[in-house]
């Protein structure tokens, strides 16, 4: 007897699918899209990436009955750090189940077939997009936007462009303060993990780090600064190149969480104490701060609230644009703060040598 459930046409995915997928309950599923705080970071992270493999739409009935009055958000992303989505859905995925929002989730793999998700997006009618980092700073994907004349929003990009609206933070001033911050503590030889280079906050950063070791007249040295791509695997191959120069660094200030907890890893590995040995700082303040040891002293970029932000601010383009008008686009700049914790503290100081008398 043929099983008549096989011919059913496929069906939207369920809350129930994705607490299956993240092994959870339906419960913890919508605690987590309805960004309740009593969620463990790392259940969290296993909803989320539940929820963008599924492609799970929390809204989707929401938008069956509203009808026409619906609004579909896409969200296309390529971040190599599960951390960092973790967080940044958290804000997206909360506005959308508070309102009549389908947030339709586009997946696609660093710097490989952007243009291609996008218009997959722009082919499934979405009324906006939101771009987090780094297809923020993406050329190709931000023309198809502008081209299709549907708003869009990028988050956390170094470098805002005319036509579309943004959110970001201060990256260069937060990495001026924390540069600062560090050397206030006694650190002379401090060495700096850059960000991916297609990401303009990158070289904000970099710049903030360059500009407070110069207000402070301590010299720039090169072979302090090394590449990294804000993934957890570069961020080991640049500490292992920080930490075998000659003078190595008493430092490291790392461009993201990642890359910072991977400088950690590095030095204890090298059987060195963070921080006594070696001060290590971060940015972002990812939920990998807090579950390393020893926890991270890091830039807390408020991702889950610039990601909220771009979907209240695409929301509102949207609605004007129905209504004949048109937003203007703006660029929203959100606070930061630079917070302390375990994995810093003044360079060790070692007593002289002193040359052994002689007879």
């Amino acid at each position: 007897m043929t099983d008549k459930t096989s011919r059913r046409p496929r069906s939207a995915p369920t809350i129930s699918d994705v607490a299956r997928e993240a092994g959870v309950s339906p419960m913890t599923v919508s605690r987590v899209i309805n960004g309740e705080a009593n969620v463990r970071p790392a259940t969290r992270a296993k909803v989320d990436g539940a929820i963008a493999a599924l492609n799970y739409s929390p809204n989707l009935a929401a938008r069956s009955l509203a009808g026409a009055d619906a609004i579909r958000i896409g969200l296309l992303y390529s971040n190599p750090s599960a951390a960092y989505l973790s967080v940044f859905l958290v804000g997206s995925l909360d506005y959308a189940s508070r309102s009549s929002i389908q947030l339709v989730i586009e997946k696609c793999d660093p710097g490989e077939h952007e243009i291609e998700a996008c218009d997959r997006l722009l082919a499934g009618g979405v009324d906006g997009i939101v771009l987090p980092p780094p297809l923020c700073d993406s050329p190709g994907v931000i023309d198809r936007i502008l081209a299709a004349g549907i708003p869009g929003i990028a988050v956390a990009t170094g470098n805002p462009l005319s036509g579309l609206s943004a959110v970001s933070i201060d990256d260069y001033q937060a990495a001026f303060a924390m540069t600062r911050h560090i050397i206030a503590l006694g650190h002379h030889r401090i060495g700096f993990i850059v960000g991916n280079p297609n990401q303009t906050a990158s070289g904000r950063r970099l710049a903030g780090y360059r500009d407070a070791l110069a207000a402070a007249d301590l010299p720039a040295d090169d072979a302090l600064i090394v590449p990294g791509l804000f993934t957890y695997r570069s961020g080991l191959d640049a500490a292992e190149t920080l930490l075998e120069l000659d003078e190595p660094p008493t430092a490291i200030f790392a461009s993201n969480d990642d890359m910072a907890a991977a400088t950690v890893a590095v030095a204890h590995r090298r059987g060195l104490d963070v921080p006594s040995d070696l001060t290590v700082c971060g940015f972002d303040d990812t939920a990998l701060a807090t579950t390393i040891w020893p926890e991270l002293t890091t830039i807390h970029q408020p991702i889950t609230d610039m990601s909220l932000a771009a979907v209240e601010q695409l929301v509102r383009e949207i609605r004007a644009a129905r209504a004949g008008n048109r937003a203007e686009p703006v660029h929203l700049k959100l606070d930061y703060t630079l917070v302390r914790r375990q994995s810093d503290a003044a360079p060790r100081r070692r007593p002289p040598v002193i040359a052994a008398r002689t007879a």
